[in-house]
């Protein structure tokens, strides 16, 4: 009807307008803060991990290696990215390029990007080898290719089935970390170092698999970019001029004179020693304990007995768990050492020293109510049963440097048996790199095997969640969304 008033708009123009600025602004708010948050976190967040169950973060010892490096390293995934170990090799990766952006980081799909793969066979043609995964480090040529199939150990786990028996493997293990630390200080090295094993004296074999031999010792040297060869001194053989490491691992019976004589010449002339005895030749002379007076160090006869550090109801061993302050030993505090009948190890007496003698330090002690196994009632102290040797002349350069001796009363710690046990392991690489002046991978206890945890699960089981989560929670979301506009309908 014409008298009937004309229906009004629920909002005017300018209210219209001023709904839309709004939302304008408020978009613009929100990303403005999505931005800034992206840009703090990138600036100074740093990731952090729950619990250990959850990928650890990078060790002390990786690290102070990454800050260490100056050259540009290229590093080259040629991987499947839908292979189950991808995603933690590429997240580790991200963590090295975090640590040192000089380290870059390039992924390669072979089954997706056959060019592009094919490119990269072709150019590091020489090193590559016929495996699926492989992880390439590039450090100005110098080339490094990791196998990406043995990063990690596995083991067969029976998997719960209703109807049939079945197996998996399981990961137990992740060693990424270990073998991409050692791909990185192969490649920055300017030359490969080289560790000689004395031999012709009963001492641990290099290439023995058994309990008693120094395979697993090698692998620790070659993790720390160390060639391992054997050496003797018979005849007129010296200490090759490219040896970096002499290591004495233990012999049972007597060096002779003229062999002293020759490693006495190396060391003068700034050499390394890493210098064990083994509980083999207890109450035997080897030679090696004349050898080490000359350097002001006195290795005793009899073994070490402590009752209160030692594992074995028995006797026989030592817990190690007292170090000096000293930049080899400092990265073990916190952890034990197991050695097995251990010498005693002192310093010659001040006093008997000439002036610019060589400096002798203690850096690992028993407990203090240790006794001598040839003395079970003497008086109960503490003994050092390791011990550095410094020799550097002021004004004088050696041929090698400075000389450096690490001398440890005990070699069994290191065999295949017992090097796995507390820190043993960790102790050779801080050795290896305290001889060799390494410093920068003296900033902590080396990387830690990361574990899996699953939830394990029936087929009847996963069919039941599947269902909940892909039917029942949508389909619950759905009713009450439906209940709900029903509702207002009314």
């Amino acid at each position: 009807m014409p008298n009937d008033p004309q229906p009004r708009t629920s909002f005017s123009a300018a209210r219209r307008w001023g709904i839309r600025v709004d939302y304008v602004v408020r978009t613009v708010l929100v990303f403005a803060v999505v931005v800034m948050a992206n840009y703090l976190g990138a600036r100074w967040y740093h990731r952090s991990y729950l619990s250990s169950q959850t990928r650890q973060p990078l060790s002390p010892l990786t690290v102070g290696l990454l800050r260490s490096l100056t050259n540009h390293i290229k590093v080259t995934l040629l991987y499947d990215k839908e292979d189950p170990l991808f995603t933690t090799v590429s997240a580790l990766l991200g963590d090295y390029h975090n640590a040192n952006p000089r380290l870059s980081v390039t992924a390669v799909d072979y089954r997706w990007d056959a060019t592009e793969a094919e490119n990269v066979k072709n150019k590091y043609a020489s090193y590559f080898i016929n495996v699926t995964n492989i992880i390439i480090f590039d450090c100005d040529g110098r080339v490094k290719v990791v196998n990406g199939n043995a990063l990690a150990e596995y083991t067969l786990e029976s998997v719960p089935n209703e109807t049939e028996r079945e197996w998996r493997r399981k990961p137990v293990a992740f060693l990424g970390e270990k073998m991409f630390t050692a791909a990185l200080l192969a490649v920055s090295s300017p030359r490969p170092l080289k560790a000689y094993f004395l031999t012709g004296h009963g001492e641990h074999a290099l290439e023995d698999g058994a309990e008693t031999g120094y395979l697993s010792f090698a692998s620790v040297l070659h993790q720390n970019y160390l060639r391992t060869e054997k050496l003797s001194l018979l005849g007129t053989n010296n200490v090759p001029a490219d040896c970096d490491l002499l290591v004495i691992a233990g012999p049972v019976i007597e060096i002779s004179t003229n062999q002293l004589e020759k490693i006495q010449q190396y060391l003068t002339q700034g050499g390394r020693l890493l210098a064990l005895f083994n509980p083999a030749a207890l109450g035997r002379p080897t030679g090696l304990e004349r050898l080490l007076v000359r350097w002001n160090v006195i290795v005793g006869e009899n073994a070490v007995i402590d009752p209160d550090q030692t594992e074995n109801k028995a006797g026989g061993d030592v817990v190690v768990s007292a170090y000096s302050q000293h930049p080899l030993v400092n990265p073990m505090i916190g952890y034990g050492l197991y050695l097995i009948q251990p010498r005693s190890v002192a310093p010659m007496d001040s006093r008997s020293r000439d002036a610019g003698a060589p400096k002798v330090q203690l850096v690992a002690f028993t407990g203090e109510n240790a006794v001598l196994a040839n003395e079970p009632r003497g008086q109960k102290r503490r003994y050092g049963v390791a011990a550095v040797v410094e020799n550097a002349v002021p004004g004088v350069a050696t041929e090698r440097g400075t000389t450096r001796i690490l001398v440890v009363g005990d070699s069994a710690f290191l065999d295949n048996q017992c090097i796995e046990k507390w820190a043993n392991r960790d102790f050779a690489a801080c050795a290896v790199n305290w001889l060799l002046e390494r410093t920068q991978l003296l900033e902590g206890v080396g990387p830690r095997p990361i574990k899996e945890f699953r939830i394990t699960m029936t087929r009847s089981q996963v069919k039941t969640v599947r269902w909940i989560l892909l039917a029942a929670m949508p389909g619950a979301v759905l009713l009450l969304g439906g209940l709900v506009w029903l509702r207002r309908r009314r």
